[in-house]
């Protein structure tokens, strides 16, 4: 019987190894600066893409995305688009399982999770993809 549950306890580790982490959601950057477009894939993993090419990110990235995507959700909800705002340099849409979120860096009033977002997105595309910015 032990024997059994040990089998049963390996089985089922390893049927979880491989298994692709779940998104949080995608990051779309544009301007008209250098290195400002970007298409970020986060996942719910130690992974994220950078224009389709797999990076890693940190535990503290992680921690940070998780925290955003949670804060995200009610404004994803209402499919919230901000205007612009006087002079963006940036423009960011942002797609999660609940919807989809338009601001730029000039908008305002800004949410704090969007300028949370615009941090995290900052030090992934500097940390983990290699961009200047």
């Amino acid at each position: 019987m032990r024997r059994r549950a040990l089998v049963l306890a390996a089985a089922a580790a390893l049927a979880g190894c491989g298994t692709p982490s779940a998104d949080l959601f995608v990051v779309e950057r544009s301007g008209d600066v250098p290195d400002a477009d970007l298409k970020l894939l986060v996942t719910d993993g130690t992974t994220v893409e950078c224009d389709g090419v797999t990076k890693d990110m940190t535990s503290e990235q992680l921690l940070d995305a998780r925290e955003i995507a949670e804060d995200l959700v009610p404004l994803l909800k209402r499919d919230l688009t901000l205007n612009p705002g006087a002079q963006p340099v940036m423009s960011f849409t942002v797609t999660g399982e609940d919807g989809t979120v338009r601001f730029s860096d000039a908008s305002r009033p800004l949410p704090r999770v969007f300028t949370n977002l615009m941090v995290l997105v900052r030090d992934i595309s500097k940390r983990s993809c290699g961009r200047a910015r």
